[in-house]
């Protein structure tokens, strides 16, 4: 060493250098987009895959040779259902159904014991403005093929897909969105309403707002989030990230607060109501992640550092970066409302041209051939799927309903109650050039495997403090890494779902 040249920094300022200096990835994913869904089981979109009905007038799916098969729906599981009616498949003029109940209890109730066999009973709902084919509650039985979720099934088709993939704990959105970026339900506080249908134990179970988030509506309990999430892994890191949601940028700003005033109506011509929902914003509820004021980033060039917007931002801010040669590391993509997929309010279709749209855009860009696209979902809306997962975390609350009243397990030795899980079974899609082409992965995995395949992808350590992700298992099986990349980019048409370029 060369003594006449070396430059003794302050430890602090030492630091903070070292933390400005971004990790290396451990895989040749240099970014990372996460494309998080609304309320759909694995049965619901993948029920019978590969396999479609391709009735005259839809888009018409045919499996490549030597398609895997999944865990679905087959055999006496179709004919002879232990449910109380069978399953019933929907078409692509019975896209917009009513959503179905999906609290925290229910979905437990409808599992009974393992039997999973109680949906209508217990989470099937239907009204007249939104029955299907006079299905009523049996509606929960419903599921779709090739032929209306045709672009899932082809992402599934050229890249890899996941059956044994689940939600991290039973329940609504928001505990979903909170386990993807921090596998802890626990630290919740309200702020306003009563915690029935929100607190069980020690964890948040229901869909409180954002406590301050100038775009909450008038109406509902809010509340904030404590302990980390991986946003302050990042930043420790030096990371560029961000979180985009559509109907997040400001319609106008009034009395100093912002107003989220865009909306839409879905395919059936019925408003959505607001794009943006601020419970599915998982980062408002944490004081340091939070932009609760919806400031924007100072410049595209900022899109993804620290600054106002403080890494929360529109989907229009995503599609800016991207256009700018700016992608962050880590992106979260979040469609608006009657685009999410959720039931009652969106649809399949609307759905399809959301995420159509974006993994497009990525793969037309330069970022393509270092970037993995997760697509995933919050929750399952309740609808039914078969297959139940290992119940990593048990729970005893009045809310519990799993094993027994009151039971998920003994809970005896749990760190936090109210986590009950995994839930139900959900999607999951990886697109990359790295992804493996024509795979179904039956790993167990859940919604924070997808927060651990960061953690570890940029060696950001863990969350701590009985976060789920020290038990996630990986998505690394659903990946090739040799080589440069084997699987191809192609376009999707946002409408039908078909390919139109492969290449």
């Amino acid at each position: 060493m060369n003594f006449s040249t070396l430059v003794l920094l302050p430890i602090g300022l030492s630091l903070a250098l070292e933390a400005q200096t971004p990790p290396a990835n451990t895989t040749p994913i240099q970014h990372v987009v996460v494309i998080f869904q609304e309320n759909v089981s694995f049965d619901h979109y993948f029920a019978t895959y590969p396999v479609a009905a391709n009735k005259p007038g839809e888009p018409v799916f045919h499996a490549a040779p030597n398609t895997p098969s999944v865990n679905g729906l087959s055999g006496p599981l179709l004919t002879n259902n232990p449910n109380s009616a069978p399953p019933v498949r929907l078409d692509r003029s019975q896209a917009v159904t009513c959503d179905q109940d999906h609290t925290y209890a229910d979905e437990q109730k409808a599992f009974n014991g393992g039997l999973m066999n109680r949906f209508v009973e217990t989470v099937g709902a239907s009204k007249a403005a939104c029955d299907v084919a006079g299905l009523g509650k049996k509606v929960v039985m419903g599921y779709f093929d090739g032929n209306t979720v045709t672009a899932m099934w082809n992402y599934a088709q050229h890249f890899a897909m996941s059956d044994n993939f689940f939600g991290t704990t039973f329940g609504p959105s928001t505990p979903g969105a909170i386990n993807l970026v921090t596998g802890q339900t626990h630290g919740a506080t309200l702020v306003t309403g009563s915690p029935a249908g929100y607190i069980a134990g020690d964890s948040l179970v229901g869909d409180p707002r954002p406590a301050g988030d100038d775009c909450n509506p008038q109406r509902g309990a809010t509340a904030t989030m404590g302990g980390k999430n991986v946003g302050d892994l990042l930043n420790a890191k030096g990371m560029t990230w961000g979180w985009f949601q559509d109907g997040f940028k400001p319609t106008e700003v009034r009395d100093g607060k912002a107003v989220c005033g865009a909306t839409h109506n879905n395919i059936s011509g019925a408003s959505a109501g607001s794009d943006y929902l601020p419970h599915h914003e998982p980062f408002q509820f944490y004081r340091q992640t939070a932009n609760l004021h919806h400031l924007p980033p100072t410049s595209v060039a900022k899109i993804g550092q620290a600054d106002q917007a403080n890494h929360q931002y529109d989907v229009s801010d995503f599609l800016d970066a991207l256009n700018a040669g700016n992608l962050p590391a880590v992106s979260y993509l979040k469609a608006a409302s009657y685009q999410d997929g959720h039931a009652g309010y969106s649809d399949p279709l609307d759905e399809q041209a959301f995420v159509v749209k974006m993994v497009n855009q990525v793969m037309q860009s330069r970022f393509w051939a270092s970037t993995a696209i997760v697509i995933a979902y919050d929750d399952s809306d309740g609808w039914y799927d078969h297959a139940m997962g290992p119940i990593m975390n048990q729970s005893n609350t009045p809310s519990d309903n799993l094993t027994g009243a009151g039971a998920c397990g003994d809970g005896k030795d749990t760190p936090y109650q109210g986590r009950c899980g995994y839930g139900p079974r959900l999607p999951l899609l990886v697109i990359s050039p790295y992804a493996k082409v024509n795979y179904v992965d039956h790993t167990v995995t859940d919604q924070t495997s997808i927060l651990r395949f960061i953690e570890d992808n940029w060696d950001l350590g863990r969350i701590g403090d009985h976060s789920m992700d020290e038990a996630a298992g990986s998505l690394l099986g659903m990946f090739n890494f040799e080589g440069n990349g084997q699987a191809a980019a192609l376009t999707l048409d946002p409408t039908t779902g078909l390919v139109t370029v492969k290449k």
